[in-house]
Formats: structure tokens, C-alpha cells, sequence
């Protein structure tokens, strides 16, 4: 889909100034265990599959529309998972702090494919053999995949930066 037009109007007026945007992630695992990830258009890294919640859409509804139109495939959210808040720069200078929630869902169905223009790749993935991550994605993976079931948010006053991932068993060096 792109970039929606209410971020677009936005954007011509504040130019790449910051703004402050709800996005969600989506953890989506096969029988196999794989994950699910796309290859981003904008920065060609490997990500979640992730996107805006746009005006009047609930963050479920959204995390299964983004889910199939980048990739293809139909999922249910099981659980939320997290809450982080984020920055974002994109390459052309547009800048982003999103308010992300994290979900779990469950693979209904369909083939993995590049589905739209926001991918140059979909692909799954063994957690043990994950492509580089950002720091944000590990963090909501680890607290997706984890054991714990309670909803994951910073603790007041700390930075998300402070908070590391890098395998989906660790969710911070020391605690979680």
C-alpha cells in the first residue's frame, strides 16, 4: 500500500519533521517454528512484518491488514506482547517516533510472497539463522516468543535503548 494519504497531507506540511505515529509488528511463526520477515523496499534491511495503524483502525485490525498486504498471508493476533515507543529516520530524512505494539499471531493460511512495494523480499526464517535485526524488532520478537504472557512495556523512565535483545529467549542483559 505505501504510505498512507493522511501521513502524506502530513507530511506536506511539516515536512521531515518529527512525528508521532502508532505502528504495530506482527510475530508470525509456521508449524516449523520459522519466522516470518520482510525485506524492506525503503532500507533493504529484514524486518518484521510491521506498519501504520490509520485513523479509525483498531491495532488487531491492522497488524492483520499489514500482515497480508506485504506478505500474502492471513493471521489471527493471539496475544499482544508489547509496548515500545521507537525513532525512526527514514532515508529520505523523515523522521518518526512510533508507538509500537507488538502482537503475536497465529498462521491462518496463504503463500509468502511479495505482496506489495514495501517489500523487495518475504521470506522464512529458523530462529536460530535470523537475518540482522534492528534493536526494536529483536526486543519485540524476544517478547513475543518468550515465555512470559503479560503484555511487555518499558518501565517508566527507562530508554528503549537501554534494553537489548538478540536471541528470542533474551529479553535484557540481567532482567527482564
Amino acid at each position: 500500500m505505501g504510505l498512507p494519504d493522511y501521513i502524506r497531507q502530513l507530511r506536506a506540511h511539516v515536512g521531515h519533521d518529527l512525528l508521532w505515529l502508532p505502528s504495530v509488528s506482527a510475530v508470525v511463526t509456521n508449524a516449523e517454528g520459522a519466522l516470518l520477515l520482510g525485506k524492506r523496499a525503503d532500507d533493504g534491511q529484514w524486518s518484521l512484518i510491521s506498519g501504520f495503524v490509520e485513523p479509525g483502525e483498531q491495532p488487531a485490525t491492522a497488524v492483520v491488514r499489514e500482515v497480508e498486504e506485504e506478505t500474502g498471508v492471513r493471521v489471527a493476533p493471539e496475544r499482544l506482547t508489547s509496548v515500545i515507543s521507537h525513532p525512526h529516520t527514514y532515508p529520505n530524512g523523515d523522521r518518526c517516533e512510533y508507538l509500537n505494539l507488538g502482537f503475536r499471531c497465529r498462521l491462518l493460511g496463504g503463500t509468502a510472497r511479495v505482496n506489495d512495494d514495501e517489500s523487495e523480499a518475504v521470506g522464512w526464517f529458523p530462529l536460530d539463522r535470523l537475518p540482522d535485526l534492528d534493536p526494536q524488532a529483536r526486543l519485540v520478537l524476544a517478547r513475543a516468543l518468550g515465555p512470559d504472557t503479560d503484555v511487555w512495556y518499558l518501565p517508566a523512565g527507562d530508554d528503549w535503548r537501554d534494553w537489548t535483545a538478540t536471541t528470542p529467549q533474551d529479553a535484557r542483559s540481567g532482567s527482564a
